[in-house]
């Protein structure tokens, strides 16, 4: 018996990444999942692999059509959503004199209000399932600053505030809103990173898909105490900046 034997479980981003890590994690413990992508084939060859009652749709997170067509494909076919799971995300690099107002907006639009188009879309359905989670994946960038990420960093601020508000909101329905911080990951998105953008850090590596999904996984399952909450996955990057020893002391 898994411990989300029964659940219904929607995750976006869900074809690659750090998604498809959270859309396995959820599985193995008996969740039906929905991985929810624009990239069809991947997502389809995700959920065929996942079996049981995985299911794929195609969601383009800016949409409200395809929200609302997804939340009712799935009520229908599975159940009330009782986890939602906002990964969805992407980045556009560059110091703010060379992004475009589009590309700027595109982020934003994905990042943040992807993530409040799903939170409203299935808000009904986690009341009519008695309550449940949602996990809003959020990053470093929403705790301090880097330069020549301003899109980013004010989407991913933002959905920590977000996240704060929907707590408090949805907190009488029985539902709790968490957001999860990674550092550096070694995803698709850090492929043009080498080892040595984390040498500094406490933990000098960097950290893995598997190990957000176990974070994703502990506040679904574990963190009954936890809501509006910020989860940290940093290697140590907040904790400051390294000591420094005198080998002579």
């Amino acid at each position: 018996m898994g411990r989300l034997d029964e659940q219904v479980a929607i995750v976006t981003g869900g074809a690659g990444g750090i998604g498809t890590a959270v859309a396995r994690a959820l599985a193995a413990e008996g969740a039906a999942v929905v991985v929810a992508d624009i990239r069809d084939a991947e997502g389809a060859d995700l959920a065929a692999r996942l079996g049981g009652r995985a299911r794929f749709t195609h969601l383009d997170v800016t949409s409200e059509d395809d929200w609302q067509r997804a939340q009712a494909e799935t009520e229908r076919d599975l159940g009330p959503v009782s986890v939602l799971a906002n990964i969805a995300g992407i980045i556009d690099w560059g110091p703010m004199g060379e992004q475009s107002p589009e590309s700027f907006r595109r982020v934003v639009d994905v990042n943040l209000t992807g993530a409040w188009l799903g939170m409203r879309a299935t808000a009904p359905s986690l009341r009519r399932a008695g309550g449940g989670v949602i996990v809003n994946m959020s990053s470093l960038s929403g705790l301090m600053a880097y330069a020549a990420i301003g899109a980013y960093a004010a989407s991913k601020w933002g959905l920590r505030g977000l996240t704060k508000s929907a707590a408090l909101e949805l907190a009488p329905d029985r539902i709790r809103v968490c957001s999860v911080h990674p550092g550096a990951i070694r995803t698709p998105m850090t492929a043009g990173f080498d080892d040595a953008y984390t040498a500094g850090q406490p933990i000098p590596r960097f950290g893995q898909p598997d190990e957000v999904a176990r974070m994703v996984l502990f506040i679904v399952t574990d963190a009954t105490y936890s809501t509006g909450c910020e989860f940290v996955l940093d290697g140590g990057i907040l904790a400051g900046p390294p000591a420094v020893l005198d080998p002579d002391d």
